[in-house]
């Protein structure tokens, strides 16, 4: 296992050296890069004081290279100089690449362009969101499809079984941001009740409450936001412990532990349900990171919440490269990761998994 292990954290660094370089190689052709946003702001403010002021040139004479900046006409090219040195694009691609990559390896990830404030100080003032949304809902989904799948497992082709299914499905079929709106229609003072809060995680006098007092407002604040993200994979997860009980209830030894005469009940959780629930358990870091990362920028956009999710796609748009390279490093690493602590979870439920020996 120990080699397994260190195959796998070598396989780490020209994985994530590939990510980086397709994500860098894509990112130079498309435009409207940092630079570019600044020369069109500065365009719309001229061409504003102009209509204002009657005429006039911005910033005096000089010649714009409009080859490579459109609407930087006016603007001296020592300015734009200026421009490309603040940004790091009077480098060649290939040593801002690499220059980029050995401040990585080394966690610099250097400051945000247009919010003066370092992209790990960014990261940890928007984790708390993520964390919540992530963590409860995956919680949630776990608390909620477990019993419910293996009682569907255990009651398959019933009544329950039936309308359960039909629960599931229409759960599933409803988009998360179409029920994160219901919700506030219904909750949050939309057009029925004022149950829950509109936007944000906590209170404005957040501070002045005690701690149990906290606690309260926090679940309160955060309660339409993890149903709301919880919906589709609660439903997913629940398919998946049935159908996993389903297929080791059929299996030969669980008839001969009822040949012996075992209790149901013995069966199915000395017996049924460590196999079972392999593949569910060892998913759980899996799921978790998926949400954590990449589903919340619908939720945090209904709810008011500025978390990670639109912090990647502000950055995206705003073509704020630091933010953009170095949450893409950071989560692509942890990623990695998460999937060899998925595979040591198999080994740690099942110890009669053994990768190094089924790859060899």
């Amino acid at each position: 296992m120990a080699a397994y292990i260190l195959r796998r954290l070598l396989l780490i660094v020209p994985t994530l050296f590939g990510i980086m370089l397709i994500n860098f190689v894509l990112v130079q052709f498309v435009p409207g890069g940092p630079i570019e946003q600044i020369i069109a702001q500065l365009d719309e403010e001229s061409s504003a004081t102009d209509r204002i002021s009657g005429g006039g040139d911005f910033g005096g004479g000089g010649g714009a290279r409009e080859s490579e900046y459109q609407g930087a006409r006016g603007l001296p090219e020592d300015f734009i100089a200026d421009l490309e040195r603040q940004f790091g694009f009077d480098k060649p691609p290939a040593e801002r690449f690499f220059l980029m990559l050995w401040n990585y390896v080394r966690f610099d990830f250097g400051e945000s362009y247009f919010r003066s404030i370092s992209v790990v100080d960014l990261v940890l003032e928007k984790m708390p969101v993520s964390i919540s949304l992530g963590l409860w809902s995956t919680l949630l989904a776990y608390l909620i499809s477990i019993p419910l799948g293996i009682r569907k497992a255990m009651r398959d082709g019933s009544r329950f079984d039936t309308w359960t299914s039909g629960v599931v499905i229409v759960a599933y079929a409803i988009p998360s941001f179409l029920f994160a709106i219901m919700l506030l229609v219904l909750f949050a003072g939309g057009s029925y009740w004022k149950i829950f809060p509109l936007r944000g995680l906590t209170s404005d006098n957040f501070a002045e409450m005690s701690f149990l007092q906290q606690v309260g407002d926090y679940l309160w604040h955060i309660a339409l936001p993890v149903a709301a993200a919880t919906i589709s994979s609660f439903a997913t997860l629940t398919l998946l412990t049935k159908n996993s009980f389903l297929d080791e209830i059929k299996k030969q030894y669980v008839v001969t532990a009822r040949a012996k005469g075992l209790s149901e009940s013995r069966v199915l959780y000395g017996h049924v349900f460590r196999n079972a629930m392999l593949i569910i358990i060892a998913g759980f870091p899996g799921l978790f990171i998926s949400v954590f990362f990449s589903g919340s920028l619908i939720i945090e956009t209904v709810f008011s919440l500025d978390g990670l999710g639109r912090l990647g796609f502000e950055a995206a748009v705003n073509r704020d490269y630091p933010v953009l390279f170095g949450t893409l490093y950071f989560f692509s690493l942890i990623g990695l990761l998460i999937g060899l602590i998925s595979d040591l979870t198999y080994v740690w439920v099942d110890p009669r998994i053994d990768f190094e020996s089924r790859e060899t």
